[in-house]
């Protein structure tokens, strides 16, 4: 069962998610609009670890370090585009 605490992180991430997918939809540039899908990863990783303490699961760890590794090498993809680069 999970405890009062990590209830309310999680609820905290939840609010933090919200606020940062207002970014993603109202922001002006792209740039804004990634800085605001790499912070929901960010978010997203922080809950798989919280989800891997409140439960006592290592497998949400284990997760949460591959999928931020994944969305490390997704921004820089992404940065590259809007840089004008080649892959």
């Amino acid at each position: 069962m999970m405890d009062f605490e990590y209830l309310v992180v999680l609820l905290a991430l939840l609010f933090c998610v919200i606020m940062a997918m207002i970014r993603v939809i109202r922001g002006p540039t792209a740039p804004d609009r990634i800085v605001g899908l790499d912070t929901i990863n960010t978010i997203v990783i922080s809950g798989m670890v919280i989800f891997g303490a409140a439960f006592n699961e290592v497998i949400y760890i284990d997760v949460a370090i591959v999928y931020a590794l994944l969305s490390f090498i997704t921004t820089l993809f992404i940065a590259k585009y809007l840089e004008g680069g080649d892959f």
